[in-house]
């Protein structure tokens, strides 16, 4: 896929395209919607398809007392959708100066002119321009001035829910701790990226080894506690079952920043510092707490790591 990070960067004669609008963070059920159709339609009239999106949520701009903390970087955005079989994002700053830039601007500049667009492809909520004025009651007006037409992708419910798919319900989820239900939103697992750096070694000296990754990672980390899931190695393609571990050790009381730490099941000696994971959360297996004595938290890390093994489905 190929990342335009402003309109001056797409070729001349670029297109025509099907493009799709919108924050996509965490690329999630109700995106993957909206990209699905944006390639059927793409495909049935020999466009390229192409989203067009933002480097950080406009409410950080606009409203930044409002502003959510994101499911995923851009960086992880850009990945995702390019996973997802497009040809183009068209990535814009989102600045003041775009702030402020009247809806029918946006559409000028941005998609008639740099991506020549022939369809667009929005959700039923999504607004654009100064103060919100761009909706896609707008788009349908502007369309046949400036020759494309407009799409309303509807929303997405999952079976059995009455409620919409969303990053904030994602969010909740996450905070919640319930990545099962996260996944079943997002379309794939939760997951955070980083590097695999030195800890205390109190694992180790457990007879558990872990992974710790360090504390600037790609994504919205999930609720402290212990979860069963992956640990994907970059350097090596492997995917390892793991137990993971999230929170600050309260036993010990004595690490200061959340971390996420990954125990590779059935594995001692593997050596991974340095190395660019991925930690996939798959179920949580309960919160985090504080016990009384080594004994006891050896106990339930030897418990948690036979729970993991059974939900993934792996022999230790």
């Amino acid at each position: 896929m190929i990342v335009f990070r402003s309109p001056d960067e797409v070729p001349d004669g670029f297109g025509p395209s099907a493009v799709a609008i919108g924050k996509f963070d965490g690329v999630h059920q109700g995106h993957r919607a909206v990209i699905r159709r944006l390639k059927e339609a793409a495909a049935a009239t020999g466009s390229r398809a192409v989203a067009v999106t933002f480097d950080r949520n406009p409410l950080a701009v606009i409203r930044p007392d409002r502003c959510p903390e994101n499911v995923v970087t851009v960086d992880r955005k850009l990945e995702l959708l390019g996973e997802l079989g497009l040809d183009a994002t068209l990535l814009l700053t989102f600045d003041e100066e775009l702030a402020a830039r009247s809806a029918e601007d946006f559409v000028v500049e941005f998609l008639v002119r740099a991506l020549r667009v022939s369809t667009v492809f929005v959700g039923a909520d999504f607004r654009f321009g100064h103060r919100g004025a761009g909706t896609p009651e707008l788009l349908r007006e502007l369309g046949p001035r400036y020759g494309f037409t407009v799409e309303v992708v509807e929303d997405v419910y999952l079976e059995g829910s009455s409620r919409r798919v969303s990053s904030s319900w994602i969010r909740e989820l996450l905070v919640e701790g319930d990545v099962a239900a996260a996944a079943r939103v997002l379309g794939r697992y939760p997951d955070v990226r980083g590097e695999v750096v030195h800890g205390l070694k109190r694992g180790r000296e457990l007879g558990f080894p872990t992974a710790n990754l360090s504390t600037i990672v790609d994504a919205f980390v999930p609720a402290d506690g212990v979860y069963a899931g992956w640990l994907v190695d970059h350097d090596t393609g492997i995917r390892h079952p793991s137990a993971i571990s999230v929170g600050t050790n309260p036993t010990f009381d004595d690490v200061l920043v959340r971390q996420v730490e990954a125990h590779v099941l059935g594995e001692t000696g593997l050596d991974l510092y340095g190395h660019d994971v991925t930690v996939e959360f798959v179920e949580r297996l309960r919160g985090m707490v504080a016990f009384e004595g080594i004994e006891k938290l050896m106990s339930q890390m030897a418990a948690d790591v036979a729970q993991a093994a059974a939900i993934l489905g792996v022999e230790t």
